[in-house]
Parts: structure tokens; C-alpha cells; sequence
């Protein structure tokens, strides 16, 4: 996960991303895909290491995401890939505010 710097953007309110729903977002030019997984919430780049397709255009199961480009896998919830296993997606910190809204450190 990146480090933290302390400077957190809303991406989008925690009302719009339903537990096992994927979501595509863009906080300061960084295209990101947050991602609900088991009530927890994830924010990733949204593009495949593979060949940066984006990742909003795959599916998700509520625990893996799938790449739609050339089936490429990975654990939701800590960005692991499964299918193949030697890579990850590049994650961001992320938290719920009081008020709902999901905010996002993309340093």
C-alpha cells in the first residue's frame, strides 16, 4: 500500500458503493477503482498491471477481481494477484469519514 502523506480527497460517498460493488472514481488525476469488499473499503489504480486496462470493466465476485482484457485475478482485499500470483495492484490508503464519504490519500 502507498504510504500515507495526510492529504485525503473524497472519491465518493460510502452510500454509492454497496457492499461487493466495484466502483470507478478520480481523485487528483489518479484514476482509481474502489472496491467494497465484506463492508471494508479498498482503493486501487484503476488498471491492470498486465497491460493497464482498466479495471472498472471487469467483474468482481465480492472477493476476486477479474480483468476482462486477459483474465487476470486478483484478491480484492489486498490487491494479490491470484492468477498469476506474481504481481499486484498498486492501492492506496483509504477510509470511511463521519460523514460518509470515502476519502483517499494518492500521495
Amino acid at each position: 500500500m502507498g504510504a500515507t502523506t495526510g492529504t485525503w480527497h473524497k472519491a465518493m460517498d460510502i452510500d454509492d458503493l454497496w457492499e461487493g460493488d466495484m466502483a470507478a472514481a478520480e481523485v487528483e488525476h489518479t484514476k482509481l477503482l474502489l472496491v467494497n469488499v465484506g463492508g471494508e473499503i479498498r482503493a486501487y489504480q484503476n488498471r491492470c498491471p498486465h497491460q493497464a486496462w482498466a479495471l472498472d470493466e471487469g467483474d468482481f465476485d465480492g472477493e476476486t477481481l477479474v480483468c476482462t482484457r486477459h483474465m487476470w485475478e486478483f484478491d480484492a482485499k489486498t490487491g494479490q494477484g491470484v492468477n498469476p500470483s506474481s504481481c499486484r495492484l498498486t492501492s492506496y490508503p483509504c477510509r470511511v469519514g463521519e460523514d460518509g464519504a470515502i476519502m483517499v490519500d494518492v500521495g
